[in-house]
């Protein structure tokens, strides 16, 4: 939770709960954290503890200002207590205080919260595939038949003695099986049914005829866009409630939310692993703040991050822009009142969020199952910039890391928009053909002649398909003095390995990727930008804040956890692929297939000028390379249909 009033009324909730006039027992006591204490020596865990700062209740709260924690410290003193704890503080709140003060770290799990863009079903059904959705419709359904739902305002739970009973009974069972101590029992509720958060507070109960099988809290965020889901517990020992009754409390939990105008439910802490089927799709790492004696303190947190020694000049003197410099702070449950856009329009009138570090970590763990990606491991969110497509990447670059009269190399045949760029930044381009007959050689020796400041290479190749010779590349990137920049966009189709795992290793190497071909997601223009954290940095200053869409997140996100059906385009591609390759390497109107490793394949056309107008006649495009190289083309692999009415225009144009 974000204000100070509601952790104040959360701590008062402790207290009632453990019976005293301030929040104050020992980290045993807490059994929910038993693993993020299980570090400490069992003298801390016995020793009593001033819980503040926050709660140990589900929401989140900011990381307590000096003036608060020098509070905390004048009552510890004051109750002779030894130990200070300020649990669930969000990784990226700002903790300087909390380390000045010799508060210590100690990693619990992430919060969770479910993001409702659009209606229920579509969400979840790309979220977490339609086999999960027909499940969770199911268990509501069959649930719905014997079990029925209904919510009190906490505010009338006096009227409602065996709504109140039941949720102490409930919870009572529930610590007992845990092995922990009751947080929610008479007392606690009570304190809550009559604190300052009982107005948008409800009690959620669902019975089974006149039993009660479920009984837990749900409290609505101040800023009126979404739901903490507090608590609930469960009668296990009842048959209609063993039946999956907490997925399908969470799925009306949804519809209720999404009903009232809601955009997000909060599910409390966990793992992604086992909340993402749940429909999850934001997750941000929460530590424990403790201050024990003996504890030591951790060390000094670094500065900012240093820009990289390749920033062009302009860009070391300039910070990020504007709101960017918050890029990892949530403001999903805050009150923005910085953006001057309106309030009564909706989501679309609201900048798109910055909070992109969960998503980078998704994509790297995503990327680091695939095969060819060993390394990828060893990068964090700081080794990643998202850009609006790979070719916002490259322009990017050479604005931030290349100064005009600094000379780009490229090595056509190549995306022409890397030369492109480069003329409009005033910076020269030297060309430096690839060689071979399967255009996969670099000449090394003439670019490093050069001496570039920038070097790109397109690997696999675009326009021919094929992958440069691997030593070539790492020669280059090991004894050149500018940066190499490789441009992985047909990567995903190719089965040699990606450079994304030696990013950490080489400061000059710059791997760019792309969602629009492999993953599908043109549309969403997402790229991204793998490097060093201080060619990242050097980018961020020169990257426009809100490039990337609030919708493009959510596309990406879904994507990325659920990459099934990408793996699976990906093998009928390489399939698809193949086959063309052999039957177009047999036609008449071919001179010839080049090798690929990619999504498409680049031809050799006997006729070339008749063959692309009867193409043209046929209402079919492919692009036409005939200036890059005489009589080419690029056929991109289509699905089997397009493809037969290609072979068939090919025919009827020899």
């Amino acid at each position: 939770m974000r204000r100070s009033t509601d952790i104040d009324a959360l701590q008062q909730v402790l207290s009632a709960a453990l019976g005293s006039h301030e929040p104050v027992c020992s980290l045993a006591r807490l059994g929910r954290d038993a693993h993020a204490f299980a570090v400490l020596d069992p003298a801390v865990l016995e020793r009593p503890t001033l819980v503040g700062g926050g709660s140990p209740y589900h929401p989140t709260s900011p990381a307590p200002a000096p003036h608060t924690l020098d509070e905390l410290a004048r009552r510890a003193e004051a109750l002779d207590v030894p130990q200070i704890l300020v649990p669930n503080v969000r990784r990226s709140e700002d903790t300087s205080a909390l380390r000045a003060a010799g508060l210590v770290p100690l990693a619990t799990e992430s919060e969770c919260v479910v993001r409702l863009p659009g209606e229920v079903d579509e969400v979840l059904r790309t979220r977490v595939g339609a086999g999960r959705l027909h499940d969770l419709r199911r268990h509501h359904h069959a649930l719905s038949c014997d079990i029925t739902w209904e919510r009190i305002p906490l505010t009338e739970l006096d009227g409602n003695p065996w709504a109140k009973d039941a949720f102490v009974e409930l919870h009572r069972r529930r610590t007992e099986r845990d092995g922990h101590d009751n947080l929610y029992n008479a007392d606690a509720l009570d304190a809550l049914a009559h604190g300052a958060l009982a107005d948008r507070t409800e009690m959620l109960v669902r019975r089974s005829e006149k039993t009660v099988v479920q009984a837990g809290l749900i409290t609505t965020s101040h800023n009126g866009r979404g739901l903490y889901y507090l608590t609930q517990a469960t009668d296990h020992d009842d048959p209609a409630a063993r039946h999956h009754l907490h997925v399908a409390t969470l799925y009306e939990l949804y519809r209720h939310a999404r009903h009232s105008g809601l955009d997000w439910v909060h599910l409390g802490r966990g793992d992604a692993q086992g909340m993402r089927p749940l429909g999850a799709d934001l997750f941000l790492p929460l530590d424990h703040w403790l201050r024990a004696p003996g504890l030591a303190a951790p060390a000094a947190e670094g500065a900012e991050q240093a820009v990289s020694e390749f920033a062009a000049p302009p860009v070391t003197g300039v910070p990020v822009p504007g709101p960017a410099r918050f890029r990892q702070v949530p403001r999903f449950d805050t009150i923005d009142l910085s953006s001057n856009t309106s309030p009564f329009l909706g989501a679309a009138a609201e900048y798109p969020h910055l909070d992109t570090a969960e998503l980078a970590d998704t994509y790297l763990s995503t990327i680091s199952t695939l095969p060819g990606h060993e390394g990828v491991d060893a990068l964090s969110a700081d080794h990643l910039l998202f850009t609006s497509g790979a070719v916002d990447g490259v322009m990017l670059l050479l604005a931030a890391l290349a100064s005009p009269g600094e000379r780009v190399c490229v090595t056509p045949p190549t995306f022409p928009l890397y030369a492109h760029f480069a003329h409009l930044l005033r910076l020269p381009v030297v060309d430096v053909p690839l060689r071979g007959d399967d255009l996969s050689r670099l000449d090394t020796e003439a670019i490093l002649a050069a001496d570039p400041r920038v070097t790109i290479l397109c690997d696999p190749n675009n326009p021919a398909g094929t992958r440069l010779d691997p030593e070539q590349v790492l020669d280059l990137v090991v004894r050149g003095r500018g940066l190499v920049v490789i441009d992985e966009a047909y990567v995903e189709f190719s089965e040699k390995p990606s450079y994304a795992g030696l990013v950490e290793e080489h400061g000059n190497l710059i791997v760019l990727r792309t969602l629009s071909k492999a993953w599908g997601l043109a549309a969403a223009r997402c790229g991204i930008a793998l490097a060093q954290p201080g060619i990242v940095e050097a980018l961020r200053r020169v990257q426009v804040p809100f490039g990337f869409t609030n919708a493009s997140q959510h596309a990406v996100r879904d994507r990325l956890t659920n990459s099934r059906p990408v793996l699976d385009g990906i093998r009928r591609i390489r399939a698809e692929r193949d086959r063309m390759a052999s039957v177009l390497a047999e036609h008449p109107a071919v001179d010839r297939v080049f090798p690929s490793e990619t999504n498409f394949l680049f031809v050799r056309l006997h006729k070339h000028e008749r063959v692309m107008e009867q193409l043209r006649d046929a209402g079919i495009v492919v692009a036409d390379t005939g200036r890059a190289i005489p009589d080419t083309c690029r056929i991109t692999i289509g699905d089997r249909h397009a493809n037969t009415a290609l072979l068939d225009a090919l025919s009827s144009a020899v």
